[in-house]
């Protein structure tokens, strides 16, 4: 299989420097978590703390927060705080988020049409 041109445009050498800030990004957004947080937001609807946790079976609350946060600051999350007793957060994907998110479906949709499969091998 040939690597693509577009990859070729970052990566003329079809070198993946190991202090290439697309590294941490990749780490951030391929993380287990990660993916499951970005994939259960792009539905459109915001979510709350709760519903993430539910939707993201075995997350702990800490791996949650983490999660949470780095997307946040990597700028693909946004975080609605509420001044309200109890506190309301809700969670939803900025356009940066979306667009990640779109290449993002497809991948998983492809996962888990053939994951029974390539684990029965």
């Amino acid at each position: 299989m040939k690597v693509s041109s577009q990859l070729r445009t970052h990566f003329p050498d079809g070198v993946f420097p190991a202090r290439c800030p697309s590294r941490t990004v990749l780490d951030h957004v391929t993380s287990k978590w990660g993916v499951l947080i970005l994939l259960a937001l792009s539905e459109g609807t915001p979510l709350r703390w709760s519903e993430l946790r539910r939707r993201a079976q075995g997350v702990s609350e800490k791996m949650l927060a983490q999660t949470l946060r780095t997307l946040d600051q990597d700028g693909f999350l946004h975080r609605d705080a509420r001044p309200e007793v109890p506190p309301h957060v809700e969670y939803s994907l900025t356009p940066r988020g979306e667009e990640l998110a779109a290449l993002l479906v497809p991948l998983m949709a492809w996962i888990a049409q053939h994951a029974e499969d390539i684990l029965a091998e």
